[in-house]
């Protein structure tokens, strides 16, 4: 290889690995993806965070998300009051830069690696993490060019009225809902059913557009190193669909809901395919290493009374604590198994909410069809590029590269934990596979032990059989957690517009007397 390569990460939006064929799924293939397992490495001990915001921060600056002061996040929905004329555009940006991290701080951001190596990078989908960011914020982090959204809770639609290319409003033609063309989050009524497929207003989806400036960034650069992120909204709900896939279209296992979603993980299939074709047709598919990977674990937004519930066990009715008891696809009713088998979804510690699909393909250096079992996270993919690019990594970050790892193993394993924050509070996970949780309880607080690699589902709680190795990682994991507890748990890094407050849903505000 004569030159640094090219890098492309695709970041899906609560992809469950269980949903991609590579991974298990059988009611579906997920052929382009496939493509990069049987030509590049799987892991299957990779992990991101409980949900978007601490996942991306986490990508982006190579540290985990039980810092204080690391990461911050809003409740998203700012951007609404430029749509409306409420404020203008440069008045929503000062507000998001008040509460913003300080831009000045001496932080090096992912995309800045390679650019010190003379990449030109590019960022094209659900822009950067915090549920708000401005074009500022987006320069900052080292993005030679963006294109996407600003506002998290506009990615919740997928046919936006404008989105924004390199700090320019962009207008979409015949995208006209305020809302982005949300759908509603349930499918129980004929009504919801007919509203989601009401195209007036919804001309142009997302992904169409993502792909198009994608390809585009592709042809453009082709003749020298380029580093492209693409954190696509894709399969995050609510379910909307140009159309059914025909690989689902006439399966009777699926109910139709069932059949939009399985669409929507096809669709961004369809993404992987179409760069994966064109890096080829360029000629530098040799020179190019693909990442894909899920922000957190799966979601299900196909719930329906009687048939799958997130929220309760359908054979018996009780709902699930968090703690005792918890979500399983067997006992959920999820047909597609979403969470491979493990326990919980999104927002939870479980295994089920923070383990993703992690894959890479780069010809020449990673062994086609690779199964590996080394502990990996999101956080760790910062010092792997510098690795890649040739650049030394900054210090202080909490990422181990896994470099030796893609060109062949080198049996060493992490040689830290995996840490990670949830609702409930902290986890980590070691390189022998075990699992200490920090649970915080209104009453009480509580350990729970899991060793993963005898208990896949972590069905057996051995926090009293080992209490001499509870003390340690506890020890191991409150220092993680810089010393409290707290910060492991997304509530201490939410922060607040001044002069504003909420009211009633998450995109409505109002002025603060």
């Amino acid at each position: 290889m004569n030159r640094t390569p090219n890098v492309i990460f695709i970041l899906a939006d609560d992809l469950g690995r269980g949903m991609l064929s590579c991974y298990g799924q059988k009611h579906f293939q997920t052929p382009n993806i496939d493509r990069l397992s049987t030509g590049g490495a799987r892991f299957t001990t990779a992990y991101g965070c409980s949900f978007c915001a601490p996942s991306r921060a986490s990508l982006l600056t190579g540290m985990h998300d039980c810092h204080r002061g690391g990461w911050t996040y809003t409740r998203g929905g700012i951007y609404r009051r430029v749509t409306d004329g409420r404020m203008t555009l440069d008045e929503v940006s000062e507000l998001i830069h008040t509460i913003s991290l300080n831009p000045e701080r001496h932080e090096t951001f992912l995309a800045q690696i390679p650019r010190q190596a003379g990449y030109v990078t590019a960022q094209i989908g659900k822009l950067e993490w915090g549920f708000a960011t401005t074009d500022r914020e987006v320069r900052r982090h080292g993005w030679d060019y963006h294109y996407g959204y600003y506002d998290h809770v506009d990615c919740h639609g997928f046919y936006p009225p404008y989105l924004f290319e390199n700090g320019r409003q962009i207008a979409i033609p015949g995208n006209t809902r305020a809302d982005c063309g949300k759908a509603p989050e349930r499918d129980e009524t004929s009504a919801q059913r007919e509203e989601r497929w009401d195209r007036r207003g919804r001309a142009v989806y997302s992904q169409d557009l993502f792909d198009e400036k994608i390809l585009a960034f592709l042809r453009e650069h082709r003749d020298r190193p380029f580093f492209l992120y693409h954190p696509s909204q894709l399969p995050h709900g609510p379910i909307i669909i140009p159309e059914v896939h025909p690989a689902v279209r006439d399966n009777p296992e699926l109910t139709q809901y069932e059949k939009e979603y399985a669409s929507m993980v096809l669709r961004l299939d369809h993404t992987v395919g179409l760069i994966l074709d064109e890096i080829d047709r360029l000629g530098i598919a040799d020179s190019t290493m693909v990442v894909f990977c899920s922000d957190n674990g799966h979601a299900v937004y196909y719930r329906h009374e009687g048939r799958c519930s997130s929220t309760r066990d359908l054979r018996t009715g009780i709902p699930y604590d968090g703690v005792e008891t918890k979500f399983y696809s067997d006992r959920g009713g999820d047909v597609f198994d979403g969470n491979d088998g493990m326990a919980g979804l999104k927002f939870s510690n479980w295994e089920g909410g923070v383990r993703i699909p992690f894959l890479v393909r780069w010809p020449g250096v990673v062994e086609p069809g690779r199964v590996s079992d080394r502990l990996i996270a999101t956080y760790d993919f910062l010092p792997t590029l510098a690795d890649v690019a040739g650049i030394e990594c900054p210090p202080g970050k909490d990422g181990v590269s896994y470099m030796d790892e893609l060109r062949g193993g080198s049996g060493r394993g992490r040689g830290a934990p995996v840490i990670f924050a949830s609702g409930k509070g902290p986890a980590l996970v070691t390189d022998d596979g075990w699992k200490l949780k920090f649970v915080s309880m209104p009453r009480r607080n509580l350990y729970q032990l899991f060793h993963l690699r005898g208990d896949y589902r972590e069905e057996c709680n051995c926090v009293f059989e080992h209490r001499l190795r509870v003390e340690e990682l506890g020890r191991q994991l409150l220092l993680s957690c810089d010393g409290n507890f707290a910060n492991g748990t997304p509530a201490v890094h939410q922060v607040w517009y001044p002069g504003l407050n909420y009211r009633g849903p998450e995109c409505h505000w109002d002025i603060a007397p």
